[in-house]
């Protein structure tokens, strides 16, 4: 008998022994349903989308603000550049009213001119050389096929009707040109 009896206390401290290590397991907080598992890791990618996505449309934001500051700034600074020009037209029709001698006005008129290619030219404009070169369709703009007695004048550009100019290497715009036949 008290095999027995020593035998049921030792199962009774192993049942006890069993469900104080099966709570200790449920005091950690750490969930056992699966379940619960994939929405806590649903919510963290949510999360991150949200903040990835937020700093996105900050950084579009300020980028999109950023180019408007820096066309806003380019053109104050081309509108300063030639301020001086401005100066200079109005000086000169101011004296052009009492001025006879017409070769007065053409000097003036041809340092306004001078002036004004040397500030664009600082500026990155530089004119396409079209004359007597072989016809380009990424440089020039035909308006008028003109017929020629002479065959090396055949596909080149004979007449520049309105010049095309470059920005920085860019053709902003097409020389108008007449090219011959």
């Amino acid at each position: 008998m008290e095999d027995n009896t020593a035998d049921q206390m030792n199962s009774n401290e192993e049942q006890q022994g069993h469900e104080s290590a099966n709570n200790s397991s449920n005091d950690d907080n750490t969930p056992t349903d699966p379940t619960l598992d994939v929405e806590a890791k649903l919510k963290e990618q949510e999360d991150k989308f949200l903040r990835l996505y937020a700093e996105f449309e900050n950084y579009r934001r300020r980028s999109a603000r950023e180019k408007a500051d820096y066309l806003s700034s380019a053109s104050q600074q081309m509108i300063v550049a030639m301020l001086p020009i401005l100066d200079d037209f109005e000086r000169a029709s101011k004296n052009n009213e009492n001025v006879t001698d017409i070769a007065v006005v053409k000097e003036g008129f041809q340092l306004i001119y001078t002036k004004l290619g040397q500030i664009l030219e600082a500026k990155g404009l530089k004119p396409i050389d079209a004359m007597n070169q072989p016809f380009d369709f990424n440089l020039h703009e035909a308006i008028a096929n003109v017929p020629v007695e002479d065959e090396t004048l055949k596909g080149k550009v004979i007449d520049q009707v309105e010049k095309g100019y470059y920005l920085n290497e860019k053709v902003i715009r097409f020389a108008k040109v007449a090219v011959g036949q």
